[in-house]
């Protein structure tokens, strides 16, 4: 059978190699860029050394890594790394690796990290990136809880790999204090692997590396030079790709360089640059697609051309062409009919439908035409969750109707505009790269300017995944009911295309992280974000969540707070986005029951613990975005001691010690700002600190509801009403003195001096048993 380019395999007579280099290492072929020896590879970064192992012998790609694949075709190679493991009396808290060279990136498509263990956090970062990380929980009791070949957060869980990795470093952990363990999983594990080469199993539990070797295998994406395809066919000496081949750009913008194909009609390797030794050559399709005896078959490079006789007729059969006398029979299994009687009823019959499509033709093409549209959009509104999307419109119509007192009011069903996919191609210059906002675990925003100017951002989830579109599906539930001014606006969606598609309102100042922890300072060296810019954010972001959880129409828990889903816009105003994963409480419930899902250090732990979802785990991620306000560091780091890495426990116990300004972040302390300097702006700052002690208390009683947040951090912000960013835009300045304020400001006073009784929960090994100890 013929095949195209790209789809030809090699046999093991082929040459791969460069000629009088060694082709193969155990079992293990080496195909050129790749090779052994002085001379047989590229460059250094391809070089291959053949080591042996005991009673074998391994091919062995600099830095030590043991190769059991390569494919010219799919750029990549299967390599092997190590497990880090967190075991008593045999820890490996983190295992570094590197992937050695920038145009060798671990897979994003291929490979996905794996956390394995009962109450185990997994986290993995580049060190060559700071911003590239990922990282998940597992949480079960007994081993009961999990199941043979399912990895979903209970006993293991799993998560992306982010694109572009050159470096890794795993941290894994129990949440238990280490005396603690289970006898029947004593280890917690980290790893990324082959996707296709992992499947849970209940027996990992008792020792995972036992298992195996200690290592699991990996694809590496690779390519060749540094260059894009235009630069690098300028200088042909260094030009990489051969004769008869096509120069290709990898898919996504995370790997530098390109790849070489053969083209349509040839085979071979096409980094080899002689037909006569491996390279590409011409495919002999007169072999295979055009036979008989009443034919002919011209060869021709790249291609070919098969002719019949006079007397004999082309008939195709499973792709190769055949040549027959014609009225004389027809191959085996033919569907050709050689009676002349019925070849005559055919004739007048297939006239008689010509005439008529003459007739009716124009009709039927476009009505076929559009049947197929409507088909294939029918198609893609079910597959990206439309049908998902009717449902939990209708439960929320019947959760408002009830709320009514009987008295039926509906409310429209649809957001505000359905976009066409033309529509958003073309306003996002077909979704390049230079208009890319940001990437996050389910998608990536996109600038888009539409035909009337007006500028947009527009979500779009990476890979075709009913899980991934219920998630969309849930975000625009969720925002249809959302009308408050601190809330980023969802305009409309697009569900006819491949991917789902939402389109909010561009906020062009990007997200309260990136100003703490990226923009730290701007060209005049003062802290980009001041004093009174932080305390009206966290009023706003409170100001917001109060309002998902007391006066939407059915409260909200959001379920993901932190500071890279708050947007600032340019006049640094608050707005809270990403409402993927957040859940509608119908409010004849206090609590949901869920899968645990948020990220780490902003995550409740009673919520962890129990699985059971309140409004009061909204309030423990705000502490902690109250904390990162305050003293301007990652909620999270392997870096720091290990009574540091959770900011929570760190600032809870700077607390007891009445260390608050010692954590502060250097910016505010370097700031001359006089506000921050004066005793009432210690004051808000220490007022601010209580506050958060109160949200990140272990028992969720005993958290202050939203609602009560927001009236004290709206009445430090009046505290300062000298100044007229305080206001709202429809207050009057000089009426600082009402009745309504007065009474806000006594409000906030006794929520702030309500009986304190905080427990530290201690760092990510120790939030667990805390919450277990503390019964008051």
């Amino acid at each position: 059978m013929y095949f195209a380019s790209g789809e030809i395999p090699m046999n093991g007579s082929e040459v791969i190699s460069k000629h009088g280099c060694q082709n193969q290492c155990g079992n293990v072929r080496i195909p050129y860029p790749f090779g052994i020896g002085p001379g047989c590879f590229l460059d250094k970064t391809f070089e291959i050394i053949c080591q042996s192992f005991l009673d074998s012998t391994k091919p062995v790609h600099l830095p030590n890594y043991n190769i059991s694949d390569i494919s010219i075709l799919d750029g990549q190679m299967t390599t092997e790394i190590y497990i880090a493991s967190d075991c008593p009396g045999r820890e490996i808290p983190a295992y570094y690796m590197t992937g050695g060279f920038k145009k060798f990136t671990f897979s994003d498509t291929k490979n996905k990290f794996i956390g394995m263990g009962c109450n185990t956090w997994a986290y993995q970062k580049s060190d060559d990136n700071v911003s590239i990380s990922t990282g998940c929980l597992s949480v079960c009791d007994k081993i009961e809880d999990s199941t043979d070949g399912s990895c979903n957060g209970v006993g293991c869980c799993q998560a992306s790999v982010p694109a572009g990795l050159h470096l890794l470093n795993f941290s894994v952990g129990s949440m238990y204090n280490a005396g603690r363990s289970l006898s029947f999983n004593p280890c917690s594990y980290a790893f990324i692997i082959e996707g296709k080469s992992f499947n849970f199993s209940l027996s990992y539990f008792k020792d995972f590396l036992n298992n195996g070797s200690g290592s699991v295998p990996v694809v590496v994406d690779w390519t060749v030079g540094f260059e894009t395809c235009d630069v690098a066919k300028r200088n042909l000496t260094s030009y990489a790709c051969g004769p008869n081949t096509d120069c290709i750009v990898p898919a996504g913008n995370k790997l530098q360089g390109y790849r070489c194909n053969c083209r349509w009609g040839y085979t071979g390797n096409p980094y080899l640059h002689s037909s006569t030794f491996g390279g590409c050559r011409d495919v002999d399709e007169c072999k295979e697609i055009c036979k008989g005896p009443g034919g002919k078959c011209e060869n021709t490079e790249g291609s070919y051309k098969c002719v019949c006789n006079n007397g004999y007729s082309h008939e195709v059969r499973d792709n190769i062409t055949y040549c027959i006398p014609e009225n004389h029979g027809s191959l085996p299994g033919s569907t050709q009919n050689n009676n002349p009687n019925k070849i005559v009823v055919g004739a007048c019959l297939g006239l008689f439908l010509l005439l008529l499509s003459l007739v009716t033709g124009f009709w039927i093409y476009w009505g076929y035409r559009k049947r197929k549209h409507m088909e294939v959009k029918e198609e893609f509104f079910k597959k990206n969750g439309g049908l998902i999307l009717n449902r939990l419109l209708d439960e929320r119509e019947e959760d408002v109707e009830a709320s009514r007192n009987g008295r039926v009011e509906k409310k429209h069903r649809s957001v505000a505009t359905i976009y066409t996919e033309k529509e958003l191609s073309k306003a996002t210059n077909n979704y390049h790269e230079s208009q890319i906002l940001g990437r996050g675990g389910f998608g990536t925003v996109y600038k888009g300017t539409l035909s009337n100017g007006e500028v947009v951002a527009i979500k779009k989830t990476k890979i075709v995944d009913m899980n991934q579109n219920e998630q969309f599906i849930n975000e625009i539930a969720v925002l249809s009911q959302i009308n408050h001014k601190n809330v980023v606006q969802l305009l409309g969606c697009c569900l006819e295309s491949e991917v789902p598609l939402l389109v909010y309102e561009y906020i062009a100042n990007g997200t309260l992280h990136q100003h703490l922890h990226e923009h730290r300072e701007n060209q005049t060296g003062s802290a980009t974000l001041s004093w009174e810019h932080r305390l009206r954010i966290a009023s706003e972001v409170a100001g917001s969540l109060a309002y998902l959880h007391a006066e939407a129409s059915i409260p909200i828990i959001h379920r993901d707070v932190k500071s890279s889903n708050v947007l600032l816009d340019d006049d640094y105003k608050a707005k809270v986005s990403d409402f993927g994963g957040s859940r509608l409480n119908p409010t004849d419930q206090a609590q949901l029951s869920t899968v645990v899902q948020g990220t780490f250090g902003y995550l409740d732990p009673e919520y962890m613990q129990s699985n059971q979802l309140t409004d009061k785990s909204d309030v423990y991620s705000f502490g902690v975005l109250l904390v990162e306000l305050l003293t301007g560091k990652a909620v999270f780091s392997p870096h720091r001691l290990e009574e540091d890495r959770n900011l929570a426990s760190y600032f809870l116990s700077s607390m007891k010690t009445n260390r608050l300004f010692v954590i502060l972040d250097d910016s505010l302390v370097r700031n001359d700002n006089e506000r921050v300097s004066s005793v009432r702006g210690h004051q808000q700052i220490q007022e601010m600190a209580e506050l958060a002690q109160k949200c990140l208390r272990v028992k969720g009683e005993k958290r202050p509801s939203m609602k009560e947040v927001a009236v004290v951090l709206h009445g430090l912000m009046r505290m300062s009403s000298s100044n007229p960013w305080v206001l709202d835009d429809d207050e009057d300045i000089n009426d600082t003195t009402s009745k309504e304020e007065r009474m806000l400001l006594l409000e906030s006073a006794e929520l702030l001096s309500y009986p304190d009784s905080i427990t530290t929960i201690g760092d990510s090994s120790k939030g667990i048993s805390a919450l277990q100890t503390e019964g008051r």
